[in-house]
């Protein structure tokens, strides 16, 4: 077997990969849970808000985790509800695995099935050049 043309087979089918493909970001608030109580019904929006950019970008179980913790921790600070916090916590735990082929799953900004691959630089560029792209939408987005 020729090692060098497989080598070179291989490079070159490397090179024509698909470009990376990232939906533009889009944020329903809290989706299937309230966005605040009935004095301010937008209450915790922008803690769900900030959760769902990082959802849509996506990343490491780690990176979850870290989003769910800094979700929970900004309710907390909104509320000052402990339980609050907590619930939303759980639920996020439990319903934003990127398994589930919904709208909000971890990395819903990605084709369904990336699972928690880490982000390459170039996914990140384009995470980069996406968020500055629609930065105007962002500044006028459903939590306000």
């Amino acid at each position: 077997m020729n090692w060098h043309a497989v080598l070179l087979l291989a490079s070159v089918l490397a090179g024509c990969a698909a470009d990376p493909v990232l939906k533009d970001f889009a944020s329903d608030g809290c989706s299937v849970f309230p966005d605040g109580n009935i004095h301010d019904p937008k209450l915790w929006c922008e803690c769900c808000y900030q959760h769902d950019l990082a959802y849509w970008r996506g990343g490491t179980h780690e990176d979850r985790l870290r989003a769910d913790e800094q979700l929970r921790s900004c309710i907390k600070t909104r509320t000052g509800d402990d339980a609050l916090a907590q619930t939303m916590f759980i639920g996020v735990r439990g319903g934003g695995a990127p398994v589930f082929p919904t709208g909000y799953r971890w990395g819903y900004g990605w084709s369904y099935g990336r699972g928690y691959t880490p982000l390459s630089n170039v996914e990140q560029a384009l995470v980069d050049s996406t968020l500055a792209r629609t930065q105007e939408l962002q500044q006028r987005h459903y939590c306000q």
